[in-house]
């Protein structure tokens, strides 16, 4: 069976199963099993033979132990007021730069996703503070809107990220190692970001009313006491990691205990909280872990099938350059972008574009920083994406203007993308210096 016979009714599938409403891990079972079963001509015991295998195998990784336990450490800090000592302690240090308090948003969610690992988790908990206070103070909300939302999806790409344990196990890449590498890059968007703020509060003034409040050396110095928790946790788990001292699930172990004793030292731990937070973990790590089984399945019948090879033969047949085969990549996680979650784009789509990016000569490593960001697009992707959503609730403004709002930053993710295209040392370089 050719190529575009095979993928077109796998397509066909996937589409018939996700379009009916089915829930996305059994969509990619159903899809895998029909696949196996029509173009391959399996008999049924073998395919669920296969199944049993496969998903047994994918789902007692032991790199996947770090998923529920990042999830558990970002849900205690959720729960915290860390959020509110967040912007006491920045809205001082940035008051000074062009744009003011709009900047807590940007360097609020970096410091957050470095906790958290999620990017809903991020906005939300950033947002419900930030936007009552830039509010009440005269600030542009579309530009609030905007720069939560772009930086809301910092959670991907900030370490410790879940969406680089999900690639690191998919594509057998290291984790500690995408870790390092989603630092640099991290920072670029950053000040992409903020860039874009003072370019913007600078033509604009009335967008951005200068600051009023205490900005002495007295006032910063007690705005980094304030960002001390946050700091000390940060330290704790990224430090043992870089380190060498643990691993990432080891890290992670560490990083709840640290996050528990902060609940202690601040006067919030509960027996109410911990219920919760477990609770609410449980919930999240039992869909991630049910999608990376189901796409290993999934995985497994493209592979009997032959498929990541031939495409990749096909594409390379058509003679295109790296770079093109970046932007069809790029287009395809665009347009995927509009309809799934970024869990659900990873764990359908690497089997396939690894191959084609080691093809085309890039480093599986750079990739998962690249693809993390085209997942960062579609949580401000139009009409599934989430941070959108959130902030709607956050900014009570309707979602066309949220979605207006949030336009500017999708083109910084686009321009950030980019320049890691033509500059992969952005990526590789602090990896390989440590």
């Amino acid at each position: 069976m050719s190529v575009a016979v095979a993928s077109v009714l796998l397509l066909a599938l996937l589409a018939l199963f996700l379009g009916a409403g089915t829930w996305i891990f059994a969509g990619l079972l159903l899809s895998g099993a029909g696949a196996m079963w029509l173009i391959l001509d399996f008999p049924w015991v073998r395919i669920g033979a296969i199944a049993t295998k496969v998903i047994s195998s994918s789902a007692v990784s032991w790199e996947l132990a770090a998923i529920p336990i990042f999830i558990w450490m970002g849900d205690i800090i959720f729960r915290t007021d860390i959020s509110e000592r967040l912007f006491r302690g920045l809205a001082p240090l940035v008051a000074k730069i062009p744009g003011g308090l709009l900047h807590t948003n940007v360097f609020g969610c970096t410091l957050f996703a470095a906790i958290s690992g999620s990017s809903t988790a991020t906005t939300a908990t950033v947002g419900k503070i930030t936007v009552p206070e830039l509010r009440k103070r005269d600030y542009s909300m579309s530009l609030a809107a905007g720069s939560l939302a772009g930086a809301g999806s910092f959670g991907l790409l900030i370490p410790p990220s879940i969406a680089m344990i999900i690639y690191g196990v998919l594509a057998e890449v290291s984790i500690a190692k995408l870790f390092i590498a989603g630092i640099v890059p991290g920072m670029m968007m950053a000040a992409l970001y903020s860039g874009y703020i003072a370019i913007m509060s600078i033509a604009f003034p009335h967008m951005a009313p200068k600051y009023d409040g205490d900005v002495s050396g007295r006032a910063m110095l007690k705005g980094l006491g304030e960002l001390v928790p946050i700091a000390t946790l940060m330290f704790v788990v990224l430090g043992s990691i870089y380190s060498g001292l643990a691993t990432p699930s080891e890290a992670a172990a560490v990083g709840v205990f640290c996050a528990i004793v902060i609940t202690f030292v601040t006067g919030q731990f509960s027996v109410k909280l911990l219920v919760e937070s477990l609770m609410n973990t449980l919930r999240i790590s039992s869909m991630i872990c049910m999608l990376i089984a189901s796409s290993a399945f999934l995985s497994a019948a493209i592979a009997y099938m032959h498929l990541p090879t031939m495409i990749t033969e096909m594409i390379a047949g058509l003679n295109l350059s790296p770079y093109g085969v970046l932007l069809i990549l790029a287009v395809l996680y665009i347009v995927l972008g509009m309809f799934l979650d970024g869990t659900s784009m990873t764990v359908m789509t690497v089997p396939i574009a690894v191959p084609l990016i080691m093809q085309a000569g890039y480093d599986p490593l750079w990739f998962g920083v690249y693809l993390v960001i085209m997942i960062e697009m579609s949580t401000i992707t139009p009409p599934i994406g989430l941070n959108l959503y959130i902030l709607q609730a956050l900014t009570e403004r309707s979602l066309g203007a949220t979605i207006l709002a949030a336009a500017p930053f999708f083109f910084l993710l686009c321009l950030g993308t980019a320049l890691l295209a033509v500059f992969p040392q952005i990526v590789l370089w602090l990896p390989s210096a440590l």
